[in-house]
């Protein structure tokens, strides 16, 4: 169920973009990536771990960075960046215990990051918003 969740919100949620012109700004997708990298920094506060937050943090860090980067650069990167989240998400337990994680995130997250990436590069290969400035 998480998955279907996943992949039909990330369509929503592409299509309410693209209709009421939300993202024919190129700033969309990247801030897009920012929240979604902040999300494990909140389930660890929810879980009370302070050594989660630090690690979680860190690695919200680098997808913050993609997400800047892509914005001034190329969305490709975020395009990158939303793909590299879901594997994030499938891996997150072999790297960091975090306690707030509700048990079916990982694979809702997974799905909506894979299917927001593929909806970015469905508008970026029909020219339907712009890779660069």
């Amino acid at each position: 169920m998480a998955l279907l969740v996943g992949a039909l919100l990330a369509i929503a949620v592409g299509v309410l973009a693209t209709g009421v012109g939300l993202d024919r700004d190129r700033a969309f997708y990247p801030v897009v990536m920012i929240v979604i990298a902040s999300y494990y920094a909140l389930f660890a506060v929810m879980g009370a771990s302070t050594h989660s937050l630090v690690l979680e943090s860190l690695v919200g860090a680098a997808f913050l960075g993609a997400a800047a980067t892509g914005f001034r650069r190329t969305l490709w990167i975020v395009v990158l960046a939303l793909a590299a989240h879901g594997v994030y998400d499938l891996t997150l337990g072999a790297f960091i215990a975090n306690a707030g994680v509700p048990v079916w995130w990982p694979h809702f997250c997974l799905t909506y990051d894979l299917t927001a990436a593929a909806y970015l590069t469905w508008l970026l290969k029909t020219n339907r918003l712009r890779a660069a400035i």
